[in-house]
């Protein structure tokens, strides 16, 4: 493997903030700073990581909401999601009143990604996967080489992504799943966007969901 991952759960949602980097060249990325921003950076020193840049799955706020203070601590870009999701940004005022965090400001990403983009970490490379449904513009970021994905709110260890928030579509997340994510591989371990990882093959078997090779006892 030439990607190493670090996941810190932040917020009280625990949601799976990832500080990610190539071991080749110690470039760095943190995937879905939510918040806790302090607990990150605290996280960062002892990595002793570059950090190059902040990667979005999707808009909501327990997955962006430290955003801006890491992008002005590290004077990194912002990269992601899809600009589908640009009205969950510019929201972000409203979610935080909703959910009773800190005031949290509309904000716009330096680059939106768009479903077959490549993001470069040093010398590793992760494939954007456009998987609509929980969210219209959200994505998956996919390591090929290191069979690894880090799905944000599409999938989880045995369950998925909730559809009831404006524009969430549950039809549209299935086929997201099995068309999009399944197809990449059993062995595919996945860093979902709160609790525990799994792999796509045990999703498979076993996600109520979107099981469909369950085994026949």
């Amino acid at each position: 493997m030439s990607l190493k991952y670090e996941i810190v759960p932040v917020t009280g949602f625990q949601q799976n903030c990832s500080i990610i980097w190539c071991d080749k060249t110690n470039e760095a990325a943190l995937v879905d700073p939510g918040g806790d921003v302090s607990k990150l950076v605290a996280k960062v020193n002892e990595l002793g990581v570059n950090v190059v840049k902040v990667l979005l799955t999707h808009g909501h706020l327990d997955h962006v909401g430290g955003t801006e203070e890491i992008r002005d601590a590290y004077n990194v870009p912002v990269i992601g999601p899809e600009k589908q999701d640009a009205f969950w940004l510019q929201a972000l005022p409203a979610q935080s009143e909703m959910f009773g965090f800190a005031r949290t400001e509309a904000f716009d990403p330096d680059q939106w990604l768009e479903d077959g983009d490549e993001v470069t970490l040093g010398e590793s490379v992760l494939k954007v996967i456009h998987t609509p449904g929980h969210t219209p513009g959200h994505v998956v970021l996919f390591s090929e080489e290191d069979r690894m994905a880090w799905v944000g709110d599409v999938l989880f260890n045995g369950s998925i992504g909730r559809t009831d928030f404006p524009k969430g579509d549950h039809e549209t997340l299935i086929s997201s799943i099995k068309e999009k994510l399944f197809p990449l591989g059993n062995d595919i371990t996945f860093v979902p966007g709160h609790g525990p990882t799994s792999t796509f093959g045990i999703e498979r078997q076993q996600n109520p969901y979107v099981a469909d090779n369950m085994p026949i006892w």
